[in-house]
C-alpha cells in the first residue's frame, strides 16, 4: 500500500513538472529576433534549396567564358541565375559576396566550393542576392554528394557578427 501511495505521489509530481517545464519553455522563442540590438539587420540563416537562391556569377579568374560554364553548371542544377559578366581579378578560388538576406544563400553555396570560397559579407546589401566571383583557383564545383559532405560539416548558417538571426516563417 505504501509503495503505491508513493508511486502515486512521483506520478503526479512528474506531471507538475512537465506542466511547468512546458508553459516556462524558452527555447521555443530561439531564432527570434527578440533581444536584438535597436537597428541592427535581421540574418536570413535559413538554409534555403537551390530553386530559392537567387545568384550572380561573375569571372575573376581570367579564364575566357569560365562564368557562363559555371552559370549553365548552376543553373542545371536549380539556382536561378540572375546575371553573368566579368570581375576584378580574385585570388583563391571564390569569392561570395551577400548581405545580411543572403546569409543562408551564401551558406549553401559554400558547400559548393567545399568551403573553399572566401565569404564576404556586407552589411549594407538590401537585396538576398550572392554574388558568386571566381578566382584563378577555381576548377569545378563539387559533386551533389561532395556537397551533402560539406553541409554536414559546416552544420546550420550563423548570423554574422553585428546582425541577428531573423524569426522563422514557417
Amino acid at each position: 500500500m505504501r509503495a503505491l501511495v508513493v508511486f502515486g505521489l512521483l506520478a503526479v509530481l512528474a506531471v507538475v513538472f512537465v506542466v511547468v517545464a512546458i508553459l516556462r519553455d524558452t527555447q521555443s522563442k530561439a531564432g527570434t529576433a527578440r533581444g536584438c540590438p535597436k537597428g541592427w539587420p535581421l540574418a536570413d540563416v535559413v538554409l534555403h534549396e537551390q530553386k530559392d537562391v537567387k545568384i550572380n556569377v561573375l569571372n575573376g579568374s581570367g579564364q575566357p567564358g569560365l562564368a557562363g560554364s559555371i552559370a549553365d553548371d548552376f543553373r542545371n542544377r536549380k539556382f536561378q541565375v540572375k546575371k553573368v559578366d566579368n570581375a576584378k581579378a580574385v585570388n583563391g578560388v571564390a569569392e561570395l559576396r551577400y548581405g545580411p538576406k543572403g546569409v543562408g544563400s551564401a551558406h549553401l553555396l559554400r558547400a559548393y566550393f567545399l568551403n573553399e570560397a572566401k565569404p564576404v559579407f556586407d552589411i549594407n546589401r538590401k537585396d538576398d542576392m550572392v554574388d558568386v566571383v571566381l578566382g584563378g583557383g577555381f576548377q569545378q564545383l563539387a559533386t551533389t554528394t561532395e556537397v551533402n559532405q560539406s553541409l554536414g560539416d559546416l552544420g546550420s548558417p550563423v548570423a554574422p557578427p553585428g546582425t541577428c538571426p531573423a524569426p522563422a516563417d514557417k
